[in-house]
């Protein structure tokens, strides 16, 4: 089964929403995509315009309670991505759709200071990003995370930030300044240190070497980086846990996290067909392994159980995490930013402390 390069979906799956869609047969361009490229003339870029960019955020699964998402679908191509099936509300399809049809809030950031302006508005940690990654490819042109970052530090706001892409170096300036009053986390989010699986599975992304680099220059800084190993896929990478949280320990970062794969709706279609084309030889036995983890199933919803898994696969999976970060990371104290410093427009334009 030939594998298209450069894309994480191989397929297209139709949309659970959109009742009689047309079938769609994209001309696909043939190309190894690099992780400092520019923009591929074959990604859609649509412009939204929303009302509000904070999100209430009510899983107890997620340690902040607000996050925002400047973009919407990923060019970074995760074969995985659970955030795959929120495309469909948008009209898209979970596959090829979700990496190559992007939806941008260009007024993300005057949105972010609106909120930050309201009175009613209590001072708590925003999450960047919930959904999609907020330095996908695409930021470095529209630089909207950027932008955001600019206003959390004009009213000294606490922010943490996911991303598994080395573009969050060009922000040094400001998270320097963020992190001088404790006001900023980052999590890199590490999958693989294999390149080979990293290149098919998540194929626009920072290499591994980039994301160690990263970590280094980022603590370096003053920064504190911790590391999601995210997602374990029992059979590609679960075998990589001590290596890779020995990696990570030794390029600075403070503590080390994972999450489980779930594979919900559209997702499974999506990552089935990949695994398939990408590895014909053991797909069967890593479809089987990740039923293993969600009591036969293949993902779930359930507030717990959709970040660890319930199966015998997963209790696996989580002692020898437990026993990985004991003995690299030892007892480690948990990130507390600062909600003190926060200042607040007063009636007259300028900035109070809160």
């Amino acid at each position: 089964m030939k594998t298209i390069k450069g894309q994480g979906a191989q397929i297209n799956p139709k949309n659970r929403f959109v009742v009689n869609e047309l079938e769609r047969e994209p001309e696909y361009l043939e190309y190894l995509a690099a992780e400092e490229e520019e923009e591929v003339a074959q990604t859609e870029i649509i412009e939204t315009f929303p009302k509000t960019i904070v999100n209430k955020v009510p899983s107890p699964d997620v340690p902040m309670d607000w996050s925002v998402n400047p973009y919407q679908g990923c060019e970074h191509g995760c074969a995985y991505c659970y955030a795959r099936s929120t495309h469909e509300y948008w009209g898209y399809s979970a596959g090829v759709d979700f990496e190559r049809k992007i939806l941008v809030k260009k007024n993300a950031a005057a949105l972010l200071e609106a909120k930050l302006k309201s009175r009613a508005w209590i001072v708590s940690p925003i999450m960047f990003s919930g959904n999609t990654d907020c330095y996908q490819p695409i930021e470095r042109k529209l630089e909207i995370t950027r932008q955001c970052l600019e206003v959390l530090l004009k009213y000294k706001h606490p922010v943490g930030i996911i991303t598994k892409n080395a573009l969050i170096q060009r922000d040094l300036d400001l998270l320097t300044q963020l992190a001088d009053e404790n006001l900023v986390h980052v999590v890199m989010s590490i999958t693989t240190l294999d390149e080979d699986l990293r290149r098919s599975m998540e194929p626009r992304t920072a290499s591994a070497k980039r994301r160690l680099e990263t970590i280094e220059k980022l603590t370096k800084a003053g920064i504190p980086v911790s590391v999601n190993m995210a997602p374990i896929i029992p059979g590609l990478n679960s075998h990589e846990i001590f290596n890779l949280l020995k990696a990570v320990k030794d390029a600075g970062a403070r503590d080390a996290n994972y999450i489980m794969v779930r594979l919900n709706g559209p997702v499974a279609d999506v990552f089935a067909h990949w695994v398939k084309s990408a590895y014909p030889d053991r797909a069967d036995k890593v479809l089987n392994h990740i039923l293993g983890a969600y009591d036969e199933s293949l993902g779930s919803n359930e507030f717990g159980a959709r970040m660890r898994g319930s199966g015998k696969m997963a209790e696996q999976i989580r002692d020898t995490f437990k026993l990985a970060r004991k003995q690299i990371f030892g007892e480690v104290e948990k990130v507390e930013l600062n909600c003190n410093s926060f200042l607040r427009p007063s009636s007259n334009g300028q900035l109070n402390l809160f």
